[in-house]
């Protein structure tokens, strides 16, 4: 019976994957644009050449972080929208630690990365601090720091980090991820060290959850916090734990972001979308560690290969944003999938 139940769980994603593209294909050919072009054109942007491939791997890099960000929330029943924010001011954080300190790489590049991981850290004890003690929803908390983290940012970027500019300098090369050997085998794209921090931290995330007492106790609060408290736990402790370590996850996702992939830190006109974009990563991975490692490099596929349509097969990049939806769609209404599975063995049988 649970052999069943897990298949049926790891079908789930897979078929929502599959429904996902198959509807896009229609609706482009319902648009007027050749699908099978479409999704060659997709593919060859994504995987195409060296380059390209280490350009979706640098792109996986950050929503692996911030799938695990949301997933390690969901897992103890909430609902950190936060990430968006978390990973701006983790970017901020790291970029500030790598433009300001002087030291050897081996103290420099985990100071930066601690900053990074800090500062989300304490972007999500807040709302978690005020979830816990006075019940106030992190939903409306997490959206709104999310603003206050995007225009603080830019304020400190613009009045702090530099004069007036609309960008910092390069951090220090003591701080930076980026790395010449990988660069030199994907044809010089911005592929860095990052990808195997966001592979590490996946396996923390499954370690905490999976294997400590603390993990059992943020995954019971989760699921009954009424039992949870009867049973001795302390649920306004295990609340801010998780928000501060979701909001850790993120603020890593930005320090990725700020010591690999550009090295500086801009003003923003918008939001990333990085913490919005792990929300589908999460729900498409069931909240698993190694789920949302597989989602985010079909994610990242789907966005770096986005680019390649509207040149090669005509095909507007929107679409994919389309195809990203319907998949979402299709988990969202997971329970029509079970019951199509379930309708479907008995009826085998």
């Amino acid at each position: 019976m649970k052999t069943n139940i897990k298949l049926t769980t790891l079908l789930i994603p897979v078929i929502s994957v599959f429904l996902g593209l198959f509807v896009g294909g229609i609706i482009m050919f319902a648009s007027g644009y050749n699908p099978i072009a479409g999704y060659r054109a997709l593919w060859l942007g994504a995987f195409g050449d060296a380059f390209t491939i280490g350009e979706t791997i640098r792109r996986t890099t950050p929503l692996i972080l911030t799938g695990l960000a949301i997933a390690f929330a969901f897992r103890s029943g909430l609902f950190n929208i936060g990430a968006e924010g978390q990973v701006i001011v983790g970017w901020l954080a790291s970029v500030w630690v790598g433009l300001t300190f002087e030291a050897p790489m081996i103290i420099h590049l985990p100071l930066a990365i601690l900053a990074g991981m800090l500062a989300g850290a304490l972007w999500g004890f807040v709302p978690g601090l005020l979830k816990a003690k006075l019940g106030v929803h992190e939903v409306i908390v997490t959206i709104m720091m999310n603003y206050i983290a995007l225009y603080v940012s830019n304020e400190i970027i613009r009045s702090v980090l530099t004069d007036h500019a609309t960008k910092t300098e390069q951090i220090a090369d003591t701080a930076s991820l980026a790395s010449e050997w990988l660069q030199t085998i994907t044809m010089y794209s911005r592929l860095h060290y990052g990808f195997l921090i966001a592979l590490f931290a996946a396996v923390v995330m499954w370690f905490i959850i999976q294997r400590t007492t603390i993990g059992y106790e943020l995954k019971s609060v989760g699921y009954n916090q009424h039992g949870s408290r009867y049973a001795g736990m302390n649920v306004s402790k295990n609340i801010i734990l998780s928000m501060v370590i979701s909001g850790a996850f993120a603020g890593i996702a930005g320090a990725m972001e700020g010591l690999g992939t550009y090295g500086n830190i801009h003003l923003m006109s918008g939001f990333t979308n990085l913490g919005f974009d792990g929300i589908a990563v999460a729900l498409l991975g069931s909240n698993n560690a190694f789920g949302v490692i597989l989602s985010a490099l079909l994610f990242g596929s789907l966005k770096e290969g986005a680019g390649q349509m509207p040149t090669s097969a005509g095909v507007p990049t929107e679409l994919v944003d389309i195809i990203i939806a319907l998949i979402i769609f299709f988990v969202a209404s997971s329970y029509i999938i079970r019951w199509a599975i379930l309708r479907f063995k008995k009826e085998g049988k």
